[in-house]
C-alpha cells in the first residue's frame, strides 16, 4: 500500500474535520516519546491568507544561505507527500513513500482504538519525521486557528508569523474578524517572537494585547519593518537595515508583504543570510498552485491545439472574500499590462463563502464558468453555484468538467484572439488541473 493508499483509507475510518483541544495529539506524541520536543528550532507560522507563501519565502531563504530545512503545509494539491519536505544541505525534498508510511503506522499503532483524527495522525506523524531526521530548521505551517491546532504543541517557537486574517473558518473560529484574531493568536507562546503581518486595524489590535500579555516581543508590519516597491525593485527596512532585492518570482502585490514577513522573522531569529541569499531566494522562490501561470504540459497543449488562439491559464486555491479581493487586483494589474479578456473557471466548496468571494471579479471577469470540485464530496452543486455567481453580479455558466469550461471558453473567442483563464476557488481543483496537466507539485 502507498503512502497516499494508506492515508486515504484512514480517512475514511477517522474524522476529517477538526477536535479544538490539544488533549489528543499531545495523548499520541506522549506515547511516541514526545517527538515535538526533538525537532529543530522552528518557525511556526498561522493565519487566514499567505500562510503557505510566506513559508515557502522562509524555505527559499534558508535554502540559499545553506541551511537544512524541514517545511510542514497542509492542504496538499496533488499527494499527501507535499505536506512534508525533509531539509538538507542541497535542498530538501518532499517525503518518500516509505518514510511517510512508516511514520503514519507508527502513529496509528501508537494511538490504538483512541479517538483521533486524520489531521491530528498527520501532525503526529509530521512530528517523528522531522525529530528523526537532521535540520537547523523548521517551518510549521497551523492547519486551521492556531490556539487549538493540532501543531501548537510546539513549546517555544524561534519565532511565530501570522499572516493576513480574514473571515474563513466561520463555523470553527468565530464570525467576526476580532473572535478570528484571537484563535490565530494562540500560537503566540510567552517570550516568544512574534511577527504580525499586515492586518486590518481591529486585528492588529487583538493580536499586539496577545503579544503583550504574554511578553512576547512583536515586530509588527508598518511600525518595525517596512516594504514596498519602487522602481521595480522590493525594498526592505528594519533596524538591521535596508534590502534592495529583486521584485519576488511569486505573482501578486501581496507577495511582497508575506516576503517581508518572512525576511523579519529570520532576521529576528539570527540566522545568518546574507544579502546575496535573499536576492536568490526572491529569484527561486516556488509556491505551486497559488496565483501561478500554468506550466506547459498536455493540458496547455491541448488547449493550444483546440483553439488556435494564445489563451493563459492561471491557476489559484484562494476561496474566501479575502482571497477574491487580492487575485482580482492581481488580474486587473495584469489587464493594465496586457488586456484581453478574463473568463473565471471555479469550484468551491461548501464550507466557503462563494458569493463573497466572486463580488471581488465584477467588472474584472466576462464570464465564469462553474464546474463540480472532484476528490470531495463536499463541493457546491454547479447549478447552485451558478445562481451565486449571478447573485454576485456576474454572468455565469454551468459546466460538467474543467475540461467542457476550456472548450465553452475557446467557443467564446474569435479564431487568435488572446485571453485569460482563471481556474480558482478550490485546491481540490487546482490539484485536479495539475493532474491533468501532468505537472506535478516537486
Amino acid at each position: 500500500m502507498t503512502a497516499d493508499a494508506l492515508i486515504e483509507n484512514l480517512s475514511t475510518i477517522h474524522p476529517k474535520g477538526y477536535d479544538l483541544s490539544l488533549d489528543r495529539i499531545r495523548s499520541v506524541l506522549a506515547r511516541l516519546d514526545d517527538p515535538h520536543l526533538k525537532i529543530p528550532p522552528t518557525i511556526h507560522v498561522a493565519g487566514t491568507n499567505g500562510k503557505g507563501s510566506t513559508i515557502a519565502f522562509c524555505r527559499a531563504m534558508l535554502e540559499a544561505a545553506g541551511y537544512a530545512v524541514h517545511v510542514h503545509t497542509s492542504p496538499h494539491l496533488v499527494s499527501w507527500n507535499e505536506r512534508f519536505r525533509i531539509g538538507s544541505p542541497a535542498g530538501g525534498t518532499l517525503v518518500s513513500d516509505a518514510a511517510l508510511e512508516a511514520a503514519v503506522e507508527r502513529v496509528t499503532q501508537a494511538n490504538g482504538d483512541a479517538p483521533i483524527t486524520i489531521f491530528e495522525i498527520l501532525t503526529a506523524a509530521m512530528f517523528l519525521l522531522f525529530s528523526e531526521h537532521p535540520a537547523q530548521c523548521c517551518l510549521i505551517e497551523t492547519g486551521l486557528g492556531g490556539r487549538f491546532d493540532a501543531t501548537n504543541v510546539i513549546a517555544k517557537p524561534k519565532a511565530s508569523i501570522i499572516t493576513n486574517i480574514a473571515l474563513d473558518h466561520q463555523s470553527y473560529l468565530g464570525d467576526r474578524l476580532e473572535l478570528i484574531a484571537a484563535e490565530k493568536a494562540g500560537i503566540i507562546k510567552p517570550e516568544c517572537d512574534v511577527v504580525i503581518g499586515p492586518q486590518v486595524d481591529i486585528v492588529q489590535a487583538v493580536l499586539e494585547e496577545a503579544a503583550l500579555s504574554r511578553s512576547s516581543p512583536a515586530f509588527v508590519a508598518g511600525q518595525d519593518f517596512t516594504f514596498f516597491e519602487q522602481s521595480g525593485r522590493f525594498v526592505y527596512q528594519d533596524e538591521v537595515g535596508l534590502l534592495d532585492l529583486p521584485l519576488p518570482r511569486l505573482s501578486g502585490a501581496h507577495q511582497l508583504a508575506n516576503a517581508a514577513s518572512a525576511i523579519a522573522a529570520l532576521r529576528i531569529s539570527e540566522f545568518d543570510i546574507s544579502e546575496n541569499a535573499f536576492e536568490q531566494a526572491m529569484e527561486t522562490v516556488h509556491w505551486p498552485g497559488r496565483m501561478e501561470r500554468l506550466k506547459p504540459g498536455d493540458l496547455q497543449r491541448h488547449l493550444a491545439k483546440a483553439s488556435g488562439s494564445p489563451v493563459e491559464i492561471w491557476i489559484d486555491g484562494g476561496h474566501n472574500p479575502g482571497a477574491g479581493m487580492v487575485i482580482s487586483h492581481f488580474l486587473a494589474d495584469l489587464d493594465e499590462r496586457a488586456p484581453m479578456p478574463v473568463f473565471l473557471i471555479a469550484g468551491m466548496l461548501n464550507t466557503k463563502d462563494p458569493k463573497g468571494y466572486f463580488q471581488s471579479f465584477e467588472g474584472i471577469a466576462e464570464r465564469v464558468f462553474t464546474v463540480p470540485v472532484p476528490g470531495t464530496d463536499a463541493g457546491i452543486e454547479p447549478r447552485q453555484l451558478t445562481e451565486i455567481v449571478n447573485s454576485a453580479g456576474l454572468p455565469a455558466s454551468t459546466c460538467l468538467s474543467v475540461a467542457d469550461a476550456l472548450e465553452a471558453v475557446t467557443g467564446l473567442l474569435a479564431n487568435g484572439e488572446p485571453a485569460r483563464i482563471l481556474i480558482s476557488g478550490s485546491l481540490y481543483l487546482v490539484g485536479d488541473v495539475l493532474r491533468a496537466n501532468n505537472t506535478l507539485p516537486q
